[in-house]
Parts: C-alpha cells; structure tokens; sequence
C-alpha cells in the first residue's frame, strides 16, 4: 500500500465519516439508493435458484450487515448474487431448501479455509487484459439484465426511462446534495401514483416478505453421503463467490484509489454467508453493479454505507413493503442502465488504444468479454481469460531463448577444432526447454562441447530434462559436454533432479 492510499484510507474510516454530517449524509443516502436498486434483483436471482424471494432479500441482508463488519474492502457491497444463484441452483431442484442451508454453510467454511491459505494472493496473477475485459463484461451484463424491462411492455414504460436517465446526467450539474439515482426513483414514482400509470413495478418481481428473517438449522442427516452431495457444490460456490468478490474489490481499489484487504475480504465473505446460511439465506458474493451505483454514482466510502443498505433493505421490504411495491421497474431500469455505461471502459475499446495494443492483449480482453458474456458467468469468464493470457505470455517468454556458438577457435596438436562453445541467453522453463534441444549440432560438432549458461536461469524440471538429454546425445556420439555458468539457484536445481528424469526426446 502506497502513503497516499493509507491517507486515503485513513480519510474513509467509520470515525471520519461519524464526525463529518456531509460525509454521513453521503453515506446514509448511498445506502438508500442502493438498497432499492438491490431489491429486484435479490428476487429474480431468488426465482433463478428456485427459492421463495424472501430467501435472496434476507440472503441480501445478512450479507450486506455481515461484510460491512467483517469485510476488506470499504463500501463494497455482498448479497444474493446471480452466479452463486446459478451455483446452488440444482441443489435446491434435486434435494430441497434444507440441503441448499448446508451447502451455504458449508462453502462459508472453505471460504474461511481458503483465507488462511492465502488464496487471496493469486489475484496478483490476474493480468490488466482480463480485468479491463471482466469490467467490460460486467457493463454488458448490466446492461442485459434491464432488457426483459425493456422489451414487450407498455410504451410508457419508454419515456419514463428516458426522463429517469436525464435527471440522473443533469442533476449532477446542478446539486450532488442527494444521489440523482434516488430522486429519479422518487419522481418517477410520485408521477406513477399521481397519474395513475399501469408501468411493470416491483412488486411484480415477487412477493416481498412480512415478517423478520428467524435463526434456523438445516434438517439433513449429518452423514457422509450427505456430505457427498453438498460439498461439490459448496466449493463451486466459494470458488465463484471469492473470484467475483475479489475482482470486485480490485475494481473498487482502482476506482478509489485506495487499498483493500483481499485475505480479510475472503475471511469476512466466509463468515457471511455462514451467518446468512443460519438465517436460511441462499448465500452470496459481492454484487457489482449494486458496488457500482454505491462507490460510483452514489459517492460512497465508508462501511457505513454498506451496513445501511442492510438496514434499510430489510425496513423497505418488511415495513414498507406496500410502497416499494409500487416503484416502477422503468426507474430502476433507468439508474442500472446509467451504471452500464458509467462502467464500461470506453478507452479501452477506443480505435486509438485498439490500434496501439498488442494483439495478444487485445484478443485476452476480447475472449474474457465474449465468454463472459455467453455464459453469463463472470468466473466463468475471469477463468479462461486468466488462461489465455498465461498462454500467450508463455509463447512470447518462449521465443526470447537463444542458443548462439561464440568460440570454436580451441584446437588440438593437430589444428584440427577440438571445442564449441555454446552461450545459452533467456529463461528456461517448459515452453522454451522443449525447444532447447533441437538448437545443437550434435552430428558436426567437434570432440568437447561448452554450454555456458552464465545468460540463462533454470526455472523447472522440463529445463533440466532437456538438458540431461542434450549430454545423453552428445554421450552417444563420443562426445564430452560440460555445463558452465549456472547460477547458484540454477545449479542447486539441476543437481538435485538431474538424472532422476528422462533423458530421451
């Protein structure tokens, strides 16, 4: 962490926030504005895993109460998000709601075990291609996700769109004292009631609840067999959940330049979905675009925030049920479209960086997008784009090896050429050893062979195969070679494995 993200992190502490009323009105209005735009989609992601919508709402609440407290990464929002939904979906078809409990238990455990093994440390390895391809993914799939309120409903719906987006562009310019995504929910609500317009609503969602989520304990059988069943899934849950969680919180780093905890990220969002597990919650992960409209459109820093769109999401559905009922699906539409196109990363795809890119980038952040995008999965996605890349690295790193003769000029009482010395430059690992070999000319070289290896470094056991089998064919011709240069690494390495692996190509 840099001196000026621990000043800015210092900035953003709950203490700060409490002693500055701007600051806590900010934070008080972000959760507001977040918790509404949450609501629709905790229901259709609770119908996608074939719950009643209660379970996504108050899966939703605990996870938002739980992160906010035990979270790395300030003003992230978690809850019941669409591709752990997609995860535990056959679990809650084949063995019912009880078995989906244990499976959120479960994968909150490995969550935690996963933290303590440091699992956090491998987003360090997720390349910029695939984070700027996982961003603009993300936008595109916001973006989708508005269309089924778009498309076969009643042409009202269209203009009041339309003036939701406008009043969120423009009244930016004219005050930032309240978040224009909650005034747009408000005046296109008040205009809904006030005229009566038959618009698509949230209550069409789903039924919203009318009690308090209560305490419960899976009803399974605490055998192996049951085990069998819920642990795939649990530890295809964490796996996702922690990826689009830490994705996520890299995202939030960079857009407000501040540093997070990712191993205390993965721990808290272990403990969250335990919690939410006992809550008979469907579990979750950090959710993006609801992240998106709280740091970005929003403004919000602070933890505070977060555990506000806990609270007020649980008063909005439980005590204020009838009127957030009635909110016109047209107004959430408008502030989640808004948060599409703030998203993506319109540079990116800019002619100009396209044209100065490598190809190579290019076709990472290309192949991340599209199976993100037809799949629907954002792990899915990250995944193939992460191993794509390391493909294409290790090509390029592959061709900088060279092997080069630089002296031959070693004679014997004869003058006849008595020893070729080979210089070996570049990194050897298993995508350039294997081509090591073929670099010799085994048949016209002279009695005695020099590889100087003082310009190299041997990463793995390819590289020391390869050379046991360049001195096995250099032996079989009645030659003698000898390996100079290594590094003390380098050298510790080969005398270990050297002669424990094949030698033949």
């Amino acid at each position: 962490m840099t001196t000026e993200q621990r000043a800015n992190s210092a900035d953003w502490s709950v203490l700060s926030a409490l002693r500055s009323p701007k600051r806590l009105r900010i934070e008080a209005l972000a959760g507001l504005v977040t918790a509404l735009a949450l609501i629709p989609e905790a229901l259709s992601f609770s119908i996608l895993a074939g719950v009643d919508p209660k379970v996504g709402l108050f899966a939703s609440f605990t996870m938002a109460v739980m992160i906010a407290i035990t979270g790395g990464r300030r003003a992230m929002i978690s809850g019941a998000a669409g591709s752990t939904a997609l995860v535990v979906a056959p679990v809650v078809h084949d063995h019912g709601l009880q078995y989906l409990i244990a499976t959120v238990l479960l994968a909150g455990v490995f969550q935690i075990a996963m933290s303590a093994a440091g699992v956090a440390k491998l987003m360090r390895f997720i390349p910029r291609s695939v984070m700027v391809g996982f961003v603009n993914a993300l936008a595109i799939l916001i973006f989708s996700a508005q269309l089924p309120h778009l498309l076969g409903v009643p042409w009202l719906v269209y203009p009041m769109v339309a003036a939701g987006l406008l009043i969120i562009v423009l009244l930016p310019k004219l005050t930032t004292v309240i978040p224009a995504p909650l005034v747009a929910i408000v005046a296109l609500t008040a205009v809904t009631l006030a005229f009566g317009l038959r618009l698509p609503t949230v209550g069409d969602e789903g039924a919203l609840p009318s009690s308090l989520p209560t305490l419960v304990f899976p009803q399974v059988p605490f055998t192996l067999d049951t085990l069998a069943i819920i642990a795939p899934y649990a530890l295809a849950m964490a796996l996702v959940g922690l990826l689009e969680s830490l994705m996520t919180a890299n995202l939030v780093d960079d857009l407000t330049d501040t540093a997070s905890n990712k191993s205390r990220e993965a721990w808290g969002q272990g403990v969250a979905n335990i919690v939410t597990g006992f809550f008979g919650g469907i579990g979750g992960c950090a959710m993006i675009g609801q992240t998106m409209i709280n740091v970005k459109i929003a403004g919000a820093r602070t933890r505070i925030s977060t555990f506000l769109v806990g609270v007020f999401l649980l008063i909005l559905v439980v005590a204020l049920s009838g009127l957030v009922a009635r909110i016109p699906m047209a107004a959430l539409a408008a502030v989640m479209i808004m948060v599409s196109v703030t998203t993506l990363d319109w540079h990116s795809i800019a002619p100009k960086t396209l044209w100065r890119m490598p190809i190579a980038e290019t076709t990472v952040m290309v192949v991340t997008v599209a199976v993100t995008v037809l799949t629907a999965d954002l792990a899915i996605g990250v995944i193939v784009g992460v191993l794509i890349a390391m493909v294409a690295f290790a090509h390029r790193v592959a061709h900088f090896t060279e092997v080069t003769p630089v002296r031959d000029d070693d004679t014997n009482q004869d003058g006849v050429i008595d020893t070729r010395v080979y210089k070996v430059r570049g990194e050897l690992f298993f995508a350039s050893s294997n081509d090591l070999f073929a670099q010799f000319d085994y048949a016209d070289d002279p009695r005695n062979v020099v590889i100087d290896m003082s310009e190299t470094h041997i990463w793995d056991a390819s590289t020391v195969a390869a050379l046991d089998a360049i001195t096995h064919k250099y032996r079989s011709k009645g030659k003698h070679v000898e390996i100079v240069g290594l590094n003390a690494a380098s050298r510790e390495r080969r005398e270990r494995l050297s002669g424990y692996l094949t030698g033949t190509h």
